[in-house]
């Protein structure tokens, strides 16, 4: 990018010499050279030129009241399209001295060959084969020359370009051995993972139908289990609604009621000892009071037949 072009700020404040009579005839004059050029090249000529260079004329013009900003913004769009057409100017003046320079060197070996008796009319076909192919040859080597020495560090540095290319073919070609060698391993080995997969796929099948006869023969107690315990339960509910059993009677209740058992039988044993001593008693109330009464005189016989055994044995003198 051009210097120039870093002044084109129109937010920039506008200076007293922008807006001054001087700087708006620049940037008129500016305007209406870049019309008249525009209104040069827009046709051969005649009216459609004319036509031409009214509109560019009238479309590259300040207007009727230019503000200072415009002025200042189109004076530097002035400066930088002047600095680079002088740019552009001097650069195609030394393009033209360089291709003037050129054409006279090309004169000047043309004619050189044609004293020589080298001109392109005056050699023999086979010798504009071999200048041809000389000519490619130097292309090819990318040599401006057809000195002996230069076609020599061409042929060396292609040399040098042949070996690094036989180089890198050999290291390829290496690699390539090493990868087709790795490739063959790895078929192989994926040969054999595939057969280890298909005996792993054939030992699961089997294992999957053992294992299903197996969970089959199972399933088939089970049921039979179950059924089993349906009947097992129904057959205890049936029973504990039979004995009277409710929810409410869990474990603690059970050992509190045999906790009273326990105290109840330790009362009515007593109880049930004597009673056990009247079993021998006949069912008659009447039969039952003679029985009690042949008990007591037999008990009265005892008590006195003891008596009379202890009052012989107290007069007896030898005790």
């Amino acid at each position: 990018m051009d210097h120039a072009a870093e002044h084109l700020d129109p937010a920039a404040p506008a200076s007293g010499a922008a807006a001054s009579s001087a700087v708006v005839a620049e940037v008129k004059s500016w305007l209406a050279s870049l019309a008249a050029e525009a209104g040069g090249g827009g046709g051969g000529g005649g009216a459609a030129g004319g036509r031409g260079g009214v509109a560019a004329a009238q479309e590259l013009s300040l207007g009727a009241e230019p503000t200072p900003r415009g002025v200042a913004y189109l004076r530097a769009l002035a400066s930088a399209s002047q600095a680079r057409s002088r740019a552009a100017g001097i650069a195609a003046a030394g393009l033209r001295a360089q291709a003037a320079e050129y054409r006279a060197e090309a004169a000047r070996l043309r004619e050189a060959l044609e004293r020589a008796g080298l001109a392109r009319d005056a050699i023999s076909p086979p010798a504009a084969v071999s200048a041809r192919a000389v000519a490619a040859v130097a292309n090819l080597l990318a040599i401006r020359d057809t000195e002996m020495s230069s076609f020599v560090v061409a042929s060396a540095d292609l040399s040098l370009r042949r070996a690094e290319v036989e180089e890198k073919r050999d290291k390829v070609r290496k690699e390539s051995k090493a990868l087709l060698d790795y490739t063959r391993k790895a078929i192989t080995k994926l040969t054999e993972l595939k057969k280890m997969l298909d005996k792993f796929k054939n030992d699961v099948e089997k294992q999957q139908v053992e294992q299903m006869a197996d969970w089959q023969t199972k399933l088939v107690m089970m049921d039979s289990k179950e059924r089993q315990y349906i009947l097992q339960v129904s057959n205890y509910k049936a029973i504990l609604n039979r004995v009277g059993y409710t929810p409410e009677i869990n474990h603690g209740v059970l050992m509190e009621m045999a906790e009273h058992k326990k105290d109840l039988e330790r009362k009515t044993k007593p109880i049930a000892d004597t009673l056990r001593s009247y079993q021998d008693l006949p069912p008659d109330k009447a039969l039952a009071a003679l029985a009690i009464e042949d008990k007591k005189r037999q008990y009265a016989a005892a008590e006195k037949y003891l008596e009379e055994v202890l009052q012989s044995a107290l007069t007896t003198p030898g005790l």
